[in-house]
């Protein structure tokens, strides 16, 4: 993978971070979903499912942090635009039953937008407050909860051709 500053667009020719200008780029409909999970013990799990953790609905409060999180990523990430939203949608998919090994819950952002720019960002913050608020509220009966495989799943809209995440089957140590 080439890494020298004339292949990252946030550095100018001297090396220097800068916003990139996306003033002349066309508006055009974009989606990005981003997908993690959070990983924990079987009985945590059980009061997530149940609704009977202390702190509440664990997944509808996570579900608004992780809107609120697409909605701020400009505030967080320096050099991202602050972009007008269209659509933000947070799902999850509770895993107990048929993987017993990895009890956990899979967090799937969806965040759209027509603008010059895409919304990856935004996914991946949207994503990752999502698990961190699971983790928040249920951090009293579990710490050892893990947030892991955070990635871009797919994303479309703008000149690059659309993306979709591909699991390495090799990788060479």
């Amino acid at each position: 993978m080439n890494t020298s500053n004339s292949s990252l667009t946030h550095f100018d020719a001297q090396g220097q971070a800068h916003m990139v200008d996306v003033g002349a780029k066309p508006a055009t409909h974009r989606v990005a979903v981003a997908v993690g999970r959070i990983e924990m013990l079987p009985a945590t799990l059980a009061l997530v499912e149940a609704g009977t953790a202390k702190k509440g609905d664990v997944l509808g409060i996570a579900r608004v942090a992780g809107i609120q999180a697409a909605k701020k990523t400009s505030d967080l990430i320096p050099l991202c635009h602050p972009l007008s939203l269209t659509r933000v949608a947070i799902d999850f998919d509770v895993a107990s039953k048929t993987a017993p090994d990895a009890v956990g819950i899979t967090c799937i952002a969806t965040v759209e937008t027509v603008g010059p720019t895409g919304v990856e960002m935004e996914a991946l913050m949207a994503v990752q407050v999502a698990l961190l608020t699971i983790y928040d509220m249920c951090k009293a009966v579990d710490r050892g909860m893990c947030v892991v495989n955070i990635r871009v799943d797919s994303k479309t809209g703008g000149k690059s051709a659309p993306y979709k995440y591909a699991l390495e089957v090799s990788k060479t140590i």
